[in-house]
């Protein structure tokens, strides 16, 4: 076996995240963008001495529990889904597998009490981010998604299955537009050029629509003629605020410098459970609505009915766990690093009506030594990568009874619960919701209890 050469094998199983395993000369070769029972042809691009890394070049044979299509016209050409080709219910017996291996060598016996699908598992995201480039190099304007695989190829996806009609139909009329002026993207080798990004945020219970068009200054262009456009359209929403954002940053990400209203305000609304929330352009929130009612509805029945004097929320985001939990306790302290989340939380709060919910900026490493109140009770939300070494032994030190994490990446929860079982904890509970259909993420929540 050499690198470079092209194999056959069938694929055992998948491992988080999207890593197909097939056996090839008593060597594990991971191969991506597979699913269980697939017979596939590879390219072997990296070697080792028991596993190595393969590309997919073909599916020679179809998975027997594999549809004969995919929903989406763009799957297998755009990086966003994977599992589109697997019925949903297979979908979530493959995740529910995968969570399970990666918690059982932590916690021997996995307390599983089972996956939760998404509500929709099509037209599920309240939020997209698309991209300005071209398909190939040197081709026409294209707005979309980045190709499977690739820093610079941008796919269109008129037909993404992830978002509702009323994205596709914004996203389709910007496209036209912008290719009609013969506007140029901005390279992001040559840091040249003027279209960026477009997010496109639609609320699924009050129908609001936030746009936000991100550009860089090296030219202007009067946008009245693509707002018309874009007001003219036939939604079943409607438009919250349309908004044009100046980035001039070299880093390939979505912010603003300077951030201009064409239309509207720079928010909408959406609710949770009978909460209402102010979001902006940036804020985060959860990008399945109706999943996240799903996933802090299970939040909820693991802390239980019992009132708390004081609640940690670490994580806190816009404040949305700590205010479904503000009733139940006498304080909610929530604290985030991202600042304008912070102020968000704190109008969100305000305007529900809650006067028991605090909110501070700053990293739960540092802030943490600063808030003098003691929990009772600690709920963890943390991003990707989960919790800092050093502010996870401070969480620890604290010796709450009870902890609920919940958890966006399962690799990173399993290193957490490694390290939060040998100081004394044990898991009561794990339960994953599918907030993610078609891709490779899961949700998993935990209930902690502090042994005796």
């Amino acid at each position: 076996m050499k690198k470079g050469e092209e194999y056959i094998g069938v694929v055992e199983r998948v491992d988080f995240p999207n890593k197909g395993i097939v056996t090839l000369e008593d060597r594990k070769i991971i191969v991506k963008n597979t699913v269980p029972g697939q017979k596939i042809r590879f390219r072997i691009s990296k070697l080792r001495s028991e596993r190595g890394e393969g590309t997919l070049l073909e599916v020679v044979e179809k998975s027997s529990e594999e549809l004969e299509q995919s929903a989406c016209e763009h799957f297998g050409v755009c990086g966003g889904c994977v599992y589109q080709t697997l019925p949903y219910e297979e979908q979530l017996k493959l995740k529910e597998e995968q969570v399970k291996a990666l918690l059982a060598p932590v916690l021997g016996s996995v307390p599983f009490v089972g996956i939760v699908g998404s509500p929709k598992p099509h037209a599920y995201r309240n939020k997209m981010e698309f991209s300005f480039g071209d398909e190939t190099k040197g081709g026409e304007l294209t707005l979309g998604l980045h190709k499977r695989g690739s820093f610079y190829d941008i796919v269109p996806v008129s037909g993404c299955q992830l978002v509702h009609t009323d994205v596709l139909r914004i996203l389709n009329t910007v496209s036209a537009y912008c290719k009609e002026k013969q506007l140029p993207y901005y390279h992001k080798m040559s840091h040249e050029g003027y279209l960026r990004h477009l997010v496109i945020r639609r609320a699924e219970k009050t129908g609001e629509i936030l746009v936000n068009l991100v550009t860089t200054s090296q030219l202007e262009h009067d946008m009245e003629e693509l707002l018309n456009a874009l007001l003219q359209l036939d939604l079943e929403g409607s438009f919250a605020g349309i908004l044009h954002s100046i980035n001039d940053g070299l880093a390939d990400v979505v912010k603003s410098d300077e951030t201009h209203i064409l239309y509207g305000q720079e928010f909408f609304y959406e609710e949770l459970l009978g909460l209402k929330f102010k979001i902006s352009t940036f804020s985060f929130f959860q990008t399945n609505s109706l999943g996240a009612e799903v996933l802090y509805s299970m939040a909820r029945e693991f802390i239980g009915e019992g009132e708390q004097k004081v609640v940690f929320d670490l994580y806190s985001g816009t404040g949305t766990i700590a205010q479904l939990m503000a009733p139940a306790a006498e304080k909610v302290i929530g604290v985030e690093i991202i600042e304008e989340a912070v102020e968000a939380a704190k109008e969100n709060a305000k305007g529900n009506g809650l006067s028991n919910c605090e909110f501070i900026a700053g990293d739960v490493l540092k802030v943490l030594d600063t808030i003098e109140e003691k929990p009772e009770y600690i709920i963890l939300d943390p991003p990707r990568d989960g919790i800092h070494p050093k502010a996870l032994q401070k969480i620890i030190a604290y010796g709450v009874k009870h902890m609920v994490y919940i958890s966006c990446k399962p690799t990173s929860l399993a290193r957490d619960l490694e390290i939060l079982t040998k100081e004394g904890y044990g898991v009561d509970k794990v339960a994953c919701v599918d907030m993610f259909p078609g891709t490779a993420n899961v949700e998993t929540i935990c209930l902690l209890t502090r042994k005796e």
